[in-house]
């Protein structure tokens, strides 16, 4: 069976929603818009914020073990060492790249994607249950930090500024501890998605199973924090820093155990959710969303480096509406979405996917 007859449409279907998802959460957060609309579309845009990223970095993890699965199986050790060193090259790319583009968006992702999948790659084949341990261990080290220590110490939320980022100190503790996507607690979502791409994703049954699970889990992380926070887009300046009230925080900033959580469960239900619309929907309707997904590194640079920049020369970025900020998006994912069709239907990949084929196979 060939590469492409193997491939599940539905993932790419998923990340193509993910993506989506990411840009309407940074048009929104470039143009400082969240709390500058009506209730009804803060809460709408506020269940993007951050379960679009870990639905990313959770099908970073799904393809990661997809991608090594006959190694995994076959046991060959050769095979083993050089889907390591591959999903390592791709790590250090990702790394590079990101770092690159921090400067001109300081909300990035890529870099800590790049660790994400160096870690992952020490992990490849190892047992289940050790990656389902360590995601709970890392999601613990997260908690305690934010209990000890200010998460926000270091940040200049006004322009999204990190102070001493400069130096090993603020270098390691943004990465790690306290960026926009630190390791702790963000490598639990990338082992988590290691685990479920070993689980039988084809199974509809497995799939059902799956998505009950993750409703369910979804609706009592929610429940919890609406009874003790409020309806999600409210306002939590009023909320004391050592108030007990943020361990029932689901939101990314600062990840609280409950944001893994409703994270993880949002991701498994579009997972599951794309995969029967692939399974399900006719190839021409299908096609656009999955040549999106297939384009989301590209898009993902484009976003900030074409969206952003052409929104800023007609000065319509920064002090915006809500709803300016989720139509700017939408608009912007359309035409993504177009020019992906467009693109794969000449070229197998997109210009950064095949730079990084090419830079680290």
């Amino acid at each position: 069976m060939s590469v492409e007859a193997d491939r599940i449409i539905g993932l790419d279907i998923a990340r193509a929603f993910a993506i989506i998802g990411m840009v309407l959460v940074n048009f929104k957060l470039a143009m400082g818009a969240e709390e500058n609309g009506p209730q009804w579309l803060r809460t709408f845009s506020a269940l993007l914020n951050g379960r679009a990223a870990a639905t990313f970095v959770i099908l970073a993890g799904v393809g990661a073990s997809l991608g090594s699965r006959r190694a995994r199986v076959s046991g060959d050790k050769v095979q083993q060492r050089q889907a390591r060193i591959t999903l390592l090259k791709r790590a250090l790319f990702l790394f590079v790249v990101g770092w690159a583009f921090f400067p001109i968006w300081p909300a990035d992702i890529l870099h800590y994607y790049g660790v994400y999948l160096a870690i992952g790659s020490t992990l490849l084949f190892a047992r289940s249950k050790r990656l389902i341990t360590l995601a709970v261990i890392s999601v613990a080290i997260s908690l305690a930090f934010i209990l000890t220590f200010d998460p926000l110490a270091n940040w200049n939320l006004e322009d999204y500024s990190y102070r001493g980022l400069t130096t090993p100190v603020g270098f390691a503790r943004n990465l790690f501890l306290d960026g926009f996507h630190p390791v702790f607690p963000w490598i639990a979502l990338y082992l988590f998605g290691m685990w479920l791409g070993r689980t039988d994703l084809r199974d509809p049954i497995w799939r059902r199973t799956l998505a009950i699970r993750s409703l369910v889990v979804l609706l009592i992380t929610e429940l919890a924090s609406f009874a003790v926070l409020g309806p999600k887009g409210s306002s939590l300046d009023g909320i004391d820093e050592q108030s007990w009230r943020w361990l029932f925080s689901a939101e990314p900033i600062p990840p609280m155990p409950l944001f893994i959580l409703a994270g993880a469960s949002t991701a498994v239900l579009v997972i599951c959710g794309s995969i029967w619309l692939g399974d399900n929907l006719p190839e021409k309707v299908s096609e656009p969303l999955v040549s999106t997904g297939q384009l989301a590194l590209t898009i993902y640079l484009a976003h900030v480096l074409l969206g952003m920049a052409l929104l800023e020369w007609w000065g319509r970025l920064e002090e915006q509406t809500l709803s300016w900020a989720v139509l700017s998006g939408l608009s912007f994912s359309a035409a993504a979405v177009l020019f992906s069709w467009v693109w794969r239907r000449r070229f197998a990949r997109g210009p950064l996917e095949e730079l990084m084929r090419r830079v680290a196979g």
